[in-house]
This record gives structure tokens, sequence and C-alpha cells, in this order.
């Protein structure tokens, strides 16, 4: 080596580094804060600006789709964090206590503390559905505090005004609790004995009764008649249709002398609420009968003390909007990824002749991130404005009389901009990891790249992450199979959601098969254009990959959700149908008395009949060591020829054992989770929190119809608001019909009482659908279900942009506008038939977990549902190809 030549250089390089120093450090020179340094970056970023502003307006089409999906995710997302801040911020309405400064009543929730394993303790609750009342001397005590004026007991009695079939249900009250409301009298007097009562308007125009009228009224037993002593009107609307009786008389007709349901306070003139919940806070138990506490609710909580399912409801209501939430927001974002990366995509070889001039990578990337940040934003403000009506139309499909959804005045702005924010974020990180690729390729290499075909495949992080997600998926549905109630279910739909993000990372791989199994029936079916259709889609396997994942998104996830409720609802239908053995079945407005069950069975004709109660208890369980407390409904019926009406399908023991208060029936499964059989106790809380020990005395195996527990009536009837049968199962003699006019002289004595025929939704634990039910399936199905389909759209109307080029050398070299046509036709329906495919085996494999574990059977999609999805899923597919398509293939003559 050349000491001195070394030496020259490096004493040349000192030398320009302190010159470059004593230029940077020379007072007064202005370049003390702009270095050489700044000036380059500041040069790459002006470069960058100008590349993405001439792109921009170059790619208006392609990025036209990026916007359309930007927007409508920013809506959806926005809508969805719109009505979860309803829900938060939801009270039930203050309406029987509207005039009680606050309300007095015991805590309806029951907790349950258990230490998981290896952590601390863990305390759930859940709300109770019955309803859990207070000892009558509390009414004493809230009564002697400090800034009370006057302290109410309130009860509620559910009775029938009128005869015959058209009675009207109504709520019994004592006239002390009207001013609770408050009414005021605007006819008549008050009652005076246990013969007069006063009707609100609304009862009043129902029965065209008034002041000095007679009218029936049934309670739990034969209807009696009542004098109409008065007319009052609450003077707001809401409240419940109410008969108001002596407080005498309405204690025993409530049958529970020694509580209340709840009590309302009047507090002295200028008393504030603080102070009031402060003074009765200190005057009252902590405990209600039994383990209860006690709550002081005054201003928007008082609602809690009317409507008791609002807070259960609304419990139950949050964790499944959150889970649809966040399948919303991965929606969402895949579909920002898919469109953004096919939009970079088509743009390689522009990419690479620009690296090939000079371009370095930091500048494409900045350049393409500047493109996309700017092209979200828009799109995320105005999705953001759509937010507002479509967060309002899910809102009103939530809303009911017990819950309406609050919408303060600053939510709309929040959503909007927590929509808009996570989009607008989400675009730029999602373009620079596209343009990755691209922008990486050496200069030298650049124009070959420009040429190059399309890759064979994705790269290795993806083909590994994707592999990884499809084994995660599929073994979690296999741990599926192995568990039951809510482990199962959510263990199918993180197995729903890994394969759908595997088939997105695996795109090209699975168009890569789908090519090679249908290219050649494509080829021979359509001819000269099978022939370029299937060289079409072998040549751009990326493309198809782009193309098919939208369709796979949406099928996957509609199967999911239409398909799940299905198979449940149709196994509980069959075995509910199995299990019954009545011909006919009775009910009455608000439900039937005990003694209807021992009319009817005195009727001629009449081989059996069982009443039927319903009501929920509270079951206290570990899963995967956390606490769980599960609401589970449950029948409460009478032992005595209960085999003659229904057949729940007995394995082990005898449901002639099924009497008392402390035996019970437990369905197989459940009795496997819980390691008990006949013989062994189970504990259980009732529906308003009493604990009870329970014996097990059969086991039997048409649960999901009939449910997982069932329990004596006389259990039940203490233990519920109103101790009315809602069905009494009637069986026919010697399979002989029941004389119709018989059956109705011995329900004469309840108004509204009716017959027909027995059918399996009289003996299902639970109706087929709720309004919740319908209103979740609604949202989504239809709203994501839509956005996805928009997805589709605008993901094949991006690819059809891209290739206008393509399409016009085609017709350059000969190929004619039919020909094209029929190409474009065909591709089409190859995307929709690999989509319908590879979506549909997407979903049955968590469905069929889920389906095994919960129902006992395989997956169940009425067919018609499918054929919607399926023609629905092709007509997007062909408006997103077909126009654009045959747009560019119009646009050259030859």
């Amino acid at each position: 080596m050349n000491t001195k030549t070394s030496t020259s250089r490096t004493g040349g390089r000192k030398g320009r580094a302190d010159a470059r120093g004593r230029r940077a450090k020379a007072p007064g020179s202005g370049t003390e804060e702009r270095r050489p340094g700044a000036e380059v970056r500041h040069g790459m970023r002006r470069a960058s600006a100008f590349l993405a502003r001439r792109s921009l307006r170059a790619h208006r089409r392609a990025w036209t789709a990026v916007f359309v999906a930007a927007a409508a995710a920013a809506a959806l997302i926005g809508a969805f964090a719109l009505v979860l801040g309803s829900l938060l911020l939801a009270r039930p309405p203050v309406e029987r206590y509207a005039g009680a400064d606050a309300v007095v009543a015991a805590d309806q929730r029951v907790a349950y503390t258990a230490k998981p394993w290896g952590s601390e303790p863990q305390t759930v609750s859940a709300y109770l559905p019955e309803r859990v009342r207070l000892d009558r001397s509390v009414v004493a005590r809230a009564a002697a505090a400090d800034g009370v004026a006057k302290a109410v007991a309130d009860d509620s009695v559910p009775l029938v005004v009128g005869g015959g079939s058209g009675g009207v249900p109504v709520v019994g009250r004592s006239w002390a609790s009207a001013a609770l409301t408050p009414y005021r009298l605007t006819a008549g007097h008050a009652p005076r004995t246990g013969t007069e009562v006063v009707v609100d308007r609304a009862v009043a125009a129902a029965t065209g009764s008034g002041p000095g009228s007679r009218v029936s009224l049934r309670a739990d037993g034969a209807s009696r008649p009542y004098t109409v002593s008065g007319v009052a009107d609450a003077g707001h609307r809401g409240a419940s249709p109410a008969v108001f009786l002596t407080e005498r008389r309405l204690t025993g007709l409530a049958g529970h002398p020694g509580t209340v349901d709840a009590v309302g306070i009047v507090a002295e003139r200028g008393v504030p609420a603080g102070a009031l919940r402060a003074s009765l806070a200190g005057a009252l138990p902590d405990r209600a009968r039994g383990d209860r506490g006690i709550l002081v609710l005054t201003g928007p909580e008082r609602g809690r003390a009317e409507h008791l399912d609002a807070p259960g409801a609304r419990a139950e209501l949050l964790p499944l909007l959150a889970s649809v939430a966040a399948t919303v927001l991965m929606v969402a974002l895949l579909v920002i990824a898919t469109t953004i990366a096919q939009a970079v995509h088509q743009r390689s070889g522009e990419l690479a002749l620009l690296r090939a001039v000079g371009a370095t990578p930091r500048q494409l990337r900045s350049a393409v991130g500047r493109e996309a940040g700017r092209v979200a934003g828009a799109a995320a403000l105005l999705g953001a404005v759509g937010a507002l009506p479509l967060g309002l139309v899910m809102r009103s499909l939530l809303t009911t009389d017990a819950l309406p959804l609050a919408v303060p005045v600053w939510l709309p702005v929040a959503a909007g901009a927590v929509g808009a924010g996570l989009i607008a974020l989400a675009a730029r990180p999602v373009a620079l990891l596209a343009a990755r690729s691209v922008t990486r390729v050496r200069p030298a290499d650049a124009p070959g790249a420009a040429r190059a075909a399309e890759p064979a495949g994705p790269g290795r992080f993806r083909t590994v992450a994707g592999a990884v997600l499809a084994v995660a998926g599929v073994g979690s549905a296999g741990a599926a199979t192995a568990q039951g109630g809510q482990a199962a279910a959510m263990a199918a739909s993180g197995a729903a959601t890994s394969l759908i993000i595997a088939v997105a990372l695996l795109g090209p791989w699975i168009a890569r098969g789908a090519a090679r199994v249908l290219g050649a029936p494509v080829r021979r079916l359509g001819g000269a254009s099978g022939f370029l259709a299937a060289r079409s889609v072998a040549a751009h396997h990326r493309r198809l990959g782009a193309a098919i994942t939208p369709v796979v998104l949406v099928v996957a996830f509609v199967c999911v959700q239409l398909a799940a409720a299905s198979t449940l609802e149709r196994a509980a239908g069959r075995e509910a149908a199995a299990a019954l053995r009545a011909d006919l079945v009775a009910t009455g407005p608000g439900g039937l008395p005990a003694d209807a069950v021992r009319a009817v069975r005195g009727v001629p004709g009449v081989a059996a009949a069982t009443g039927v109660l319903r009501s929920t208890v509270v079951l206290a369980r570990r899963e995967l060591g956390d606490p769980v407390l599960d609401r589970l409904p449950v029948l409460g019926v009478t032992a005595d020829r209960l085999s003659d009406t229904l057949d729940p399908g007995v394995t082990a023991g005898d449901l002639a054992e099924l009497r008392g208060r402390g035996t019970v029936a437990v369905g197989e499964d459940r009795a496997a989770d819980l390691d008990i059989g006949t013989g062994d106790t189970v504990e259980l809380r009732l529906g308003d929190g009493a604990p009870v020990r329970l014996r097990v005395v059969a086991l039997y195996e048409r649960a999901l119809g009939l449910g997982e527990f069932m329990l004596p009536r006389e259990l039940l009837a203490g233990h519920v608001s109103a101790p009315y049968d809602q069905q009494v199962l009637i069986r026919s003699a010697d399979g002989g019909a029941v004389a119709a006019p018989a059956l109705r002289r011995a329900l004469a004595p309840y108004p509204g009482a009716r017959v027909g025929a027995a059918t399996a939704d009289d003996v299902r634990i639970a109706p087929p659908t709720s309004d919740g039910d319908d209103a979740l399936v609604v949202i989504g199905v239809g709203v994501i279900g839509g956005f996805a389909l928009l997805s589709v759209v605008s993901t094949l109307s991006l690819i059809s942009v891209g290739r206008r080029p393509e399409l016009r050398l085609l017709r350059v070299v000969g190929a004619g506008r039919r020909q094209v046509r029929r190409m474009l036709v065909l591709e089409t329906g190859l995307v929709a038939v690999a989509g319908l495919a590879v979506g549909t085996l997407v979903a049955a494999i968590p469905l069929t977990a889920f389906s095994v574990s919960a129902a006992g059977s395989v997956p169940y999609l009425p067919p018609a549902h499918y054929g919607v999805l399926a023609l629905t899923v092709t007509v997007a597919a062909g408006l997103g190809t077909m126009w654009p398509g045959t747009a560019g293939g119009r646009s050259v003559r030859r």
C-alpha cells in the first residue's frame, strides 16, 4: 500500500471535514441551523411532495377505490363508536318514580369471587331478572331519616281488567304510591274500601269505565268485581296502565306482606339530592332480606328500580356489540390494507422506473405514503360525517322502551373523530409496507424490474405468517369442539378471524390453486375468450388473490353470522318438538294462575295438564380457572303426569321425584361439565338471588330445547315477580279431541285466556329470536356485510382500472369487443366461484366446531339465504369488474 497516498487522502478528508465544521459554526453566517444534512432532507421532502402531487393527479381513478373504501370504513367505525358510547351512557327512563326524589331498592346484582390459576382473586357479577324485595321495616327507617317528608311502600301486582277474551293487562298499585309518579285525580275520589279502585286514563278509555261504574279484576285467581271510585292522570306519557287499590287490599293481593318491592322517598323542601342520599344511607341497614345490599337511587338512577331487565340487558349487549365492533375494525383494516396494497402494486412498474432515474427508496416510500395519507385523510373526514346518520340508524335498532340510548351533543363528534383518526393513521403505514419491496430494487436492476412479470408468490414473511394463522385457526376450531358454552363460541370466533386473515396473507397461493382447478373448465367452455381468461388469471396470481380476498371475507363473515344462529335455532326447535307430548296449549295475558291448571284438569277428555312457569337461575362456575356467572333460563313444572305433556328425554333418574323445594333435573351436557350425577347436589341462585342447594333427581338429553335445568314449580313460584304460568300444556285422553266449549267454560274466570294447538315454540326455553338478536343480526349482516360487498366492488374496480392498458392491447392485436367482454365475464365467474368456495370452507371449519360442541349436529344455513348471498356476491363482482373493464375495452377502435 502507498503510505504517502494514503496519508494525503486522510489529510484531505480531515481538511474537508474541518472546512465543513468551520462553515457550520461560523457566527452570523446563517448556517448554524441549516447543515447540509438538513438541506438534503428538505430537498427529499420537496421531491417526495412533488411526486405525490403529480401521482395523485395521474392516478385519480385508482385512488378513487381507496377513497371509497376508506370513507366507508371510517363511517362504519365511527357509527359503532357512536352506538357503543350511547350504550355506555344509557340509563333506564324514570317514569314510575318521576315524582319521587329518591328510591330505596335492593341491589339486583349477584357476585361470585374465585381465584384464577396463578392470579389474584377476581369477582364477577350478574344482574338478577326477578325482583329482589326489601323488608317492610325499611319503610319506617327511611321515613325517620333526616330530610325525608314521606316514605311510601311501593308494590306491584299484575292484574287483568275486563272479562272474556278482551282482558287488558295492567299494573295494580296502592293509591299511596300514586304520588310517586305522580298521579292526580281528574274525576271521583280515592279508594276508601277494598272493593273500590281508581283507574288511570288509559284503562278508563280501554274499558269505557268512569266513577261509579263496575270493572272486573283478576289477580292470582278468579275475577272479582270492583267499583271505580275515580280516574287519575299521570300528566306525562310513558306510564304503564295502572289500577290503584287501597294499600291493605293491594298487600293482600301481592302475597308477600313482610316485604315490599321498593320504597319511594319524597324529600322535604330544599333538601339536595346528595344530602338526602347520605341521610338515607346512614339510616338504613346494609342488607336487604338475605345477602343483597340496599341502594339509594337518585336522579337518573331511579329508572333502575323500575326496569329490572335494563341493566342486565345492557350488560349482556355491551360485550356482544364490542365483539362485533372489533370484527368491524378487523374487516375495515383488512379491506384498507388490501385496497392500498393493490393500488401500490399496480404502480410497481412506474416506481421501478423512478428508481432507475435516480429516486431514492426513501423518496418513493415517502411519496407513496403522502398519497395514501392524503386520500385516506380526505376520505376519513367524509366518513366522519357519514358516521352520524349510520350510527343513528343502528342506534334505533337497539333502542328499547326500557333502555333508550342517549346521544349527547359531543358524542357524534367524538365518534366521527375516532373513525377518521383510525383510518387516517392506518393508511400511511400500510402504503409504506406495500411499497417496500418495489423501492428496495437497485437502480441498475430497476428497468428489468419494471418489465418483469408478476412475482410467483408472496414473500417469505407473509407466507409464514399466513401458514401460522391458518394452523392456529384450525387448532382453535379443534379446541372449540372440546369446550362448551361461551368458551366454544369464543374459540370458534377466533378460528374464523384467524382463517380470514390467513386467506388475505396467502391470497396469491390460493389464487394459483384456483387458477389450476378452474382454468381448464374456463378454457373448455369459453373458447378463445376462455383461453384469454385462463391465461390472464394464471399469469397474475397476486391480482387474482387481491380480487378473491374481499369475496372470501364477505362470504365467510355472513355465513358465520347466519349459520351460527340458524344452527342453534334449528337444533333447539327439533329437540322441543321431540319433547312435546301435549295437543293443546292455554295462554293468557300476563300468564295464568296456578288454579287454572286445576280447572283444566277437571275438563272431560283431558288426560293431563301441566303449567309451565318460566324464570332464570344464576350458575357460578369456573371457565379455564376464571370465575363465571351464567344466567340460564329455566322451566318450572309439576311432576304430576309430566311425561304425558313433556318428555325431556330422561337418561338417568326419574322425573317423578321432581317435587318439593330441594330437587332439580339437569341436562346431560351441563351435568358432565359440572361432574355431577343423580343423587349429587348443585348450587344455584334463583331469579331473585336466593341461594339454593338442590339434589339432582334426573338427567335428560333435550337440554338445548328445554333448558339446562328444570325445577319444581313450587320452588320457583316464591322467587319470581309474578308467579303465573306462561303456558298450560294440555294432553287429550286416548288421542281424542277435547271439547272446546268445555275448555272455554273452565277458563272463563280468567279474562283473555285462549286455547290453541300446541307447538314446539310453546315449550322452547327461549323464543326463536328476540328484538336484540334481530338487531344484532341486522347490524352484523346488513351493515358489515354491506361494507364487505362495497369492498368487493371497490377492489375489483381498482383492479379493472389497472388492467385498461392490457385490455386496450388486446383490442389492438385483434381481439373483438365481444371476446373481451366474454373474457371479463368468465374471469368474474372464476373470482366469484373461487371466493364462494374458499369463503364457505373458511366459515365451515369454525362453524362445524361450534355446532358440534353446542348442538351436536352439522352447521345449517337455509339454502335460500346462501343462494341470496351467492347471487349478491356474484352481482357485486360483476359490477366491479365489468363496468370499468368494458370501458377500457371500448376505448380502442381498430
